[in-house]
């Protein structure tokens, strides 16, 4: 393998690491915030903001608490998580918002519905399909997750 050829490989692997990431803090926002909003009877807009803040909230904190824990300060902790996860944690919540109200009768289902999980499954299945181009674009100019990954090395 030429060096062009292991740049492009590590860069897709930690574009993948990267979007795995993501998707899981904005998943257990998604899921808490969609679930939680639908089990308290509140509206669809109420029930999507409060999955979209909580899919931000989850996913900043993922990255902000490792680093805290590692003794960096909070405002240096704190920018790095923005740099490192705002356009990716967007492009997911765009993405995962745009397709469970294009699905229909998704937003009106219920708990036990299978339609709310699989609506909600195919979503971030999406997003991550969507999230991934832009973590590999993010780290091949330094930016995002290798910014993190950076702290690491």
């Amino acid at each position: 393998m030429n060096h062009a050829e292991h740049e492009t490989t590590s860069t897709s692997r930690l574009a993948l690491q990267a979007t795995i990431h993501c998707l899981t803090g904005c998943a257990i926002g998604e899921v808490v915030g969609l679930a939680g909003g639908t089990a308290l009877g509140l509206g669809n807009a109420a029930t999507l903001a409060l999955g979209i803040v909580l899919a931000y909230a989850f996913g900043y904190g993922l990255t902000l608490v490792p680093l805290m824990r590692a003794g960096m300060p909070l405002l240096r902790a704190s920018g790095i998580t923005f740099a490192a996860e705002t356009l990716s944690i967007t492009t997911m919540e765009i993405v995962d918002n745009v397709v469970v109200i294009a699905i229909p009768g998704a937003m009106d289902a219920g708990l036990a519905d299978l339609l709310f999980w699989g609506s909600l499954a195919v979503s971030l299945a999406l997003a991550f399909v969507a999230a991934f181009p832009v973590n590999r674009w993010l780290i091949g100019r330094g930016l995002g997750h290798a910014v993190m990954h950076g702290m690491h090395s």
